[in-house]
């Protein structure tokens, strides 16, 4: 079959550059490699620097979810300089990120997944027509209003950080904002706009309240033939049309996930440690093996440098980590083929890939045992359980975030306290240590660093990106797209869009460039482009 290059409208650039090379047998893709092919070296940037300089910087590291790389650049620093927060700051904290979140859940679900859905090869499905007419690019119907109030919960965030995205208004000690009763009515006003003309009326066809009601994957679909409203809300027809043309039956990763957690308590995290934050946490962290859930610790985190363009080729915790990049050249000689490293987590099984995301942290939040002011919540726990992860399963788990998150600011708002302080000056970082993470849209965001001297010595980084489009490790072990991508089946080789489902639904924050290989031939049948509109 001949070579052919195709350029596909279905994923917009967000940042850096990723190739996806996957080897196709009899219609199904028998293997497959992820290669970030650029290197962007925050974490070498960032030595010398004085150590508040995480706080400008991480936060240009993505222009979709700066919020999130400064929430946890500035608790990395708090447990450095052994702060005080302000139980107002950790709340300004957690509405900044919460809203973040919510915007990109519209702009997402309709700017790079849905889109995707509305390709040729769905053409024999009686759902086609409706989902075009909703979800074309542009000139959909809902997918003009979904892009447009996606704008709406940053107004929030601005209001507190002065601008979004690229704002650095959380320090060490709390937050560089005073907000005031008009800024508090505002932000609601804002809220309930974006909840009245999409959350409920588009999105859900229902109160998020009746929503929020369902715990398991039997009541989603009591729920969705309840009335018209849930049958033809978007996320009816997207469970619909999901299960219409297979998108719940392939994409399902490696079934293990990690979440770093969110949302401190603002009575439990004032004295920010590394050791108390887990306690502290709102939407709580832990590891799922497929089995068991276990406790998350920070420690047992590894980079594995064996197959990525870095020197070394062990396996390194962050705070003895390094990120001395080799030029690739040199790295293909070595076997590596990535600016990717591989993160891995040490179970006591071993070091193990695990999935992050919505998907991670809703599997996560099915875990027994939450106090009574934490997130428990079963559904997607649930619905992994009945029918397995899935292409399907992973964009519902950040869709059925929309109504939770919105929950969580509506609260927040109310317990701000004008009359307290949001900051408590924390002195000078001479030297210490300090380790921040959160969960971003795409999933775990954290940072480690080390300050010597008033100065940053070491400063690394590990985004949700790197988690799930990381390579082989040493043991051979497939990232989680590598994984996701095994077992999809081809309908035409020369423009595999099922691909690009699966790497929408990860969300990665990297443009794709699929190439397709003949498992038999190795001859190369297809060149698939996500690019640009």
């Amino acid at each position: 079959m001949a070579q052919q290059t195709i350029k596909v409208p279905s994923l917009g650039r967000v940042e850096g550059d990723l190739d996806v090379k996957v080897t196709i047998k009899d219609g199904v893709v028998v293997d497959a490699w992820t290669e970030a092919t650029m290197f962007r070296g925050f974490e070498k940037i960032l030595v010398g620097k004085d150590p508040q300089a995480g706080l400008i910087m991480t936060p240009r590291i993505c222009g979709i979810c700066g919020g999130s790389h400064l929430t946890k650049s500035a608790y990395a620093l708090d447990t450095a300089f052994h702060t005080e927060v302000p139980p107002n700051a950790t709340l300004v904290r957690n509405i900044a990120q919460a809203v973040e979140t919510i915007q990109s859940i519209p702009r997402w679900f309709y700017a790079l997944f849905a889109i995707g859905l509305t390709h040729k090869n769905y053409q024999s499905s009686s759902l086609y027509e409706e989902v075009n007419r909703r979800w074309a690019p542009f000139v959909g119907e809902n997918y003009e209003k979904g892009v447009t109030i996606s704008a709406k919960p940053v107004e929030v965030y601005a209001i507190f950080g002065g601008q979004w995205p690229h704002s650095s208004f959380m320090i060490p000690g709390g937050v560089m904002c005073a907000p005031t009763l008009s800024d508090i009515t505002r932000s609601i006003s804002i809220l309930d706009y974006f909840r009245t003309n999409w959350l409920e009326k588009i999105l859900l066809g229902c109160s998020m309240e009746r929503w929020l009601e369902n715990k398991t994957w039997s009541d989603v679909l009591e729920w969705l033939e309840e009335k018209e409203e849930h049958y033809e809300s978007d996320l009816g027809l997207f469970i619909r049309y999901s299960q219409d043309i297979g998108l719940d039956k392939y994409g399902a990763g490696p079934g293990k996930y990690l979440a770093a957690g969110s949302f401190p308590n603002p009575e439990k995290y004032i004295h920010p440690t590394i050791e108390s934050r887990n306690s502290a946490l709102i939407a709580r962290s832990g590891v799922y093996d497929g089995e068991n859930f276990y406790d998350f610790d920070q420690a047992r985190i590894r980079e594995d440098h064996t197959h990525s363009f870095y020197e070394g080729t062990g396996s390194y915790h962050p705070f003895e980590g390094f990120t001395n990049p080799l030029d690739p050249e040199e790295g293909v000689k070595q076997g590596k083929y990535t600016f990717a490293k591989a993160p891995r987590y040490a179970l006591d099984s071993g070091e193990t890939p695990l999935e992050v995301g919505p998907l991670a942290r809703q599997v996560i939040a099915g875990r027994e045992g939450a106090e009574d002011w934490q997130d428990y919540d079963p559904l997607i726990y649930n619905i992994v359980k009945e029918i397995g992860p899935s292409i399907m399963v992973r964009v519902l788990a950040r869709l059925h975030e929309a109504p939770k998150y919105f929950r969580h600011v509506q609260r927040w708002l109310k317990q701000i306290d004008l009359h307290e302080k949001f900051y408590v000056n924390p002195g000078e970082l001479i030297e210490g240590r300090g380790f921040g993470a959160t969960e971003a849209a795409r999933g775990f965001l954290a940072d480690w660093i080390q300050v010597k001297d008033g100065k940053i010595e070491k400063y690394q980084i590990i985004t949700p990106t790197a988690w799930n489009i990381g390579p082989r490790d040493r043991f051979g072990q497939r990232g989680p797209i590598e994984t996701a991508l095994i077992g999809t089946p081809i309908k035409n080789p020369e423009d595999p869009v099922e691909l690009a489902h699966i790497a929408q639904s990860y969300d990665s924050c990297l443009v794709c460039t699929v190439h397709a290989y003949d498992g038999k031939t190795n001859k190369q049948l297809a060149k698939y482009r996500v690019t640009n509109f």
